[in-house]
C-alpha cells in the first residue's frame, strides 16, 4: 500500500483491469425534503441534489447505462463498469417500484450496482429485495450511505433529518445481508473539529466499514448554507487545516477500509466556495505529498481497537 488504500487500485486488482462507476439518474427526493422527517433537505443541498453532470431523470435506465458505458468506456479505455444510483436516496420509493428498478439494471458490461440512499432508508424489506437480485444476477452490491458526520449536534444543524443511530442501525442491518458499505464523510463542516474527524475514522474501522468517501464542504448557490455563508454565520477551515484533517483522518483509520476519494468537486458556476478556488487534484497531491514527506501512512494510528488499555497484560502466548 501507498500512503492510501485507493479505489482504482482495489478494483483493478478484484476485476483485473479498469472499472468505472456509471451514474443512473432516478427521479426520487429524500424524506427530509418532503416532510416525513424535515422540509428543505439538508442546508448544504441544492434542489438537484449532486445530478449537475447527470442523464435526464425521465430516460430510460437501460438507455442511461447504454450511453454512459459508450461515453465513459471510449474515453477511459474501460470495459467494466459498476452502475451507481447516485443522486439523493434511491431507497425512497416504494417498495414494488424498487423492485422494478432493480429489475432495469443489467447490462453485459456491469459487475455491480452502487446505491447511494440515507440511513433512515435502509430496510429490511429493501435489503430483502436486493439480496434476491443479487442472487439472480451475480452482481456485486454496495450501499452508500451519506452520513456527513458523527457528531449529531452538525447533523441537527445541517437538517440532516437523522441521528447517528440511524446510521449505526443501517449499518448492522446491510452487514446481516453481505453487502458492501461505503460511507460519505464532510471534513470540514463548520461545527466540526479535529475530535470529530478522528472520531469519524475510529466508527468507520470498528464498523468494518468498506470503503470511505471523503468530501470537502462546498457552498452552493441558493441553499440555506450558501444564504448562511453569504451573512456570515460561520468561517469555514483553510485549505491547510483541511489537509491536515484528511492526513488525520487516514492515520486513526484502518488499513483495511479503501478510500474512494479525499475530495470532492462541484461546478463553479453553482457554487459559491468550492475548494478554495484550487483543483481538486493539487489539494490530493499535496495531501500525499505531506504524507511522504514524514513517512505517514493509513493505519498507522489505528491502534484503539481490541482493548487498548489491557494489550500490556496480554502474553504473546495467551
Amino acid at each position: 500500500m501507498s500512503t492510501y488504500r485507493r479505489y482504482a487500485d482495489y478494483l483493478k486488482e478484484k476485476y483485473g483491469g479498469k472499472v468505472y462507476k456509471i451514474p443512473v439518474n432516478l427521479p426520487v427526493t429524500c424524506p427530509n425534503r418532503d416532510g416525513t422527517c424535515g422540509k428543505g433537505g439538508c442546508t448544504f443541498c441544492s434542489e438537484v441534489g449532486i445530478g449537475y453532470e447527470m442523464l435526464d431523470t425521465q430516460m430510460a435506465i437501460s438507455k442511461q447505462i447504454e450511453e454512459n458505458i459508450a461515453y465513459i468506456g471510449k474515453r477511459y479505455k474501460a470495459d467494466t463498469f459498476i452502475a451507481y444510483l447516485q443522486n439523493f436516496s434511491n431507497t425512497y420509493m416504494p417498495l414494488e417500484t424498487f423492485e422494478e428498478v432493480l429489475g432495469q439494471i443489467k447490462h453485459e458490461k456491469l459487475v455491480g450496482i452502487s446505491i447511494s440512499t440515507r440511513p433512515d432508508c435502509i430496510h429490511d424489506a429493501y435489503l430483502e429485495k436486493i439480496k434476491a437480485w443479487q442472487d439472480e444476477t451475480g452482481y456485486d452490491v454496495c450501499i452508500e450511505l451519506g452520513l456527513q458526520t458523527l457528531n449529531y449536534h452538525a447533523l441537527e444543524k445541517i437538517n440532516r433529518g437523522h441521528g447517528l443511530s440511524e446510521y449505526i442501525d443501517a449499518v448492522l442491518r446491510i452487514k446481516r445481508y453481505g453487502f458492501e458499505i461505503c460511507t460519505h464523510l464532510i471534513l470540514n463542516l463548520p461545527w466540526d473539529n479535529q475530535l470529530d474527524v478522528i472520531e469519524n475514522a475510529k466508527l468507520m474501522s470498528v464498523l468494518g466499514i468498506d470503503y470511505v468517501k471523503l468530501h470537502a464542504l462546498y457552498i452552493v448557490k441558493n441553499t440555506v448554507m450558501g444564504q448562511q455563508y453569504l451573512k456570515g454565520e460561520f468561517d469555514m477551515i483553510s485549505m491547510e487545516e483541511y489537509e491536515e484533517r484528511v492526513i488525520t483522518f487516514l492515520r486513526y483509520l484502518s488499513e483495511d477500509v479503501v478510500i474512494q476519494r479525499i475530495i470532492g468537486r462541484a461546478p463553479s458556476e453553482y457554487t459559491l466556495f468550492a475548494n478554495w478556488n484550487t483543483s481538486w487534484w493539487k489539494i490530493h497531491d499535496e495531501i500525499i505529498a505531506t504524507m511522504e514527506d514524514a513517512g505517514y501512512k493509513q493505519g498507522d494510528l489505528c491502534q484503539y481497537q481490541n482493548g487498548k488499555a489491557v494489550k500490556k497484560f496480554i502474553t504473546k502466548e495467551a
